[in-house]
């Protein structure tokens, strides 16, 4: 694989990233946990600390800002107050926004309960739309393109990306790299893709559990084919990571620390690739990288982010 210098600081502050897809609100309750309810086999956790983070594209987002790159956000969000509160965390983590809003729509809230540092329950606010929510911002999308090196699609399986074919023909068209976080089995309409990164289950999903890493190559290479893709990235926990694009197949290992959480460490993964590739890298210079970052985020607590420093010390 092509070794590559770091980029400069001034380099990565002049890139721009495009993120499209589904935001979320992450809310954490921190509690002791000291005895178990007289009401069912269940701890009980008083609650002595509360936090809010971004979560799903405006986590993605939020991590290729504190990379140093610029970031927007286009999403639709609902006419709620976890709506008010995502609007003022993207604006307190200086990411641009170009937000919708549904009155329909509920925005997606993640509320994880956590007792001696292990989380203990999730409860997930959400309600799948009706209708396309993105669909009455394609205009916003393509206007945006020009001022932006590359686009990245963090799709939740939320709804919020039907019209995601057009968006990544429009971005083509005007010759920006296309990154794709996938989701579900139907992996047609993310056609003509620079990359898409799926996880192992998300991969197996789609074309089946392989018994030797020679299948798993066949797969990927048919996949990446078929569906006209620059290439395909699988992320592999401990395993590290795996790129398989027209030259073949490039392996990097997970680095050796200490897991802690590894929530939000594919958005880490995926948005360190696109600053790179806004800043011009070819994506197996950029793989390096971006592994390194997917290393560093999972030592760190929910959904983190990477800074410069962290990454090229």
């Amino acid at each position: 694989m092509n070794t590559v210098r770091a980029p400069s600081r001034a380099r990565i502050e002049a890139a721009r990233v495009l993120v499209v897809g589904d935001a979320m609100l992450d809310r954490y309750w921190f509690g002791a946990v000291e005895r178990i309810s007289p009401e069912a086999p269940v701890p009980v956790v008083r609650i002595e600390r509360e936090e809010e983070r971004l979560g799903g594209a405006a986590n993605v987002a939020f991590n290729v800002h504190a990379l140093g790159a610029g970031a927007t956000l286009l999403t639709v969000v609902g006419a709620d107050e976890a709506a008010r509160t995502l609007q003022t965390l993207l604006a307190s983590a200086g990411v641009a926004t170009l937000l919708g809003t549904d009155p329909k729509l509920r925005t997606v809230v993640k509320l994880r309960v956590i007792g001696r540092s292990q989380q203990l329950l999730r409860v997930d606010f959400e309600n799948q739309p009706d209708h396309e929510v993105l669909a009455a911002m394609l205009d916003s999308h393509e206007r945006a393109l020009p001022a932006h090196g590359a686009v990245l699609f963090s799709d939740y399986g939320k709804g919020g990306l039907a019209h995601i074919a057009r968006m990544i023909a429009t971005a083509r068209d005007q010759q920006r790299p296309v990154l794709v976080d996938p989701k579900g089995s139907d992996y047609s309409r993310y056609a003509g893709a620079t990359v898409i990164t799926p996880n192992r289950a998300e991969l197996a999903q789609v074309v089946g559990a392989w018994a030797s890493e020679a299948q798993l190559s066949d797969r990927a290479q048919n996949l990446r084919e078929s569906l006209r893709l620059g290439a395909v990235l699988l992320t592999r926990s401990e395993e590290g990571m795996s790129l398989f694009d027209a030259e073949g197949h490039a392996h990097v290992p997970a680095l050796a620390r200490e897991v802690f959480d590894v929530t939000g460490a594919g958005d880490t993964v995926i948005a360190t690739l696109a600053a790179m590739l806004a800043c011009g890298l070819t994506l197996r210079q950029a793989l390096p990288i971006a592994n390194r970052a997917g290393g560093i985020v999972v030592g760190k607590f929910g959904t983190a982010g990477v800074s410069y420093e962290e990454l090229f010390e």
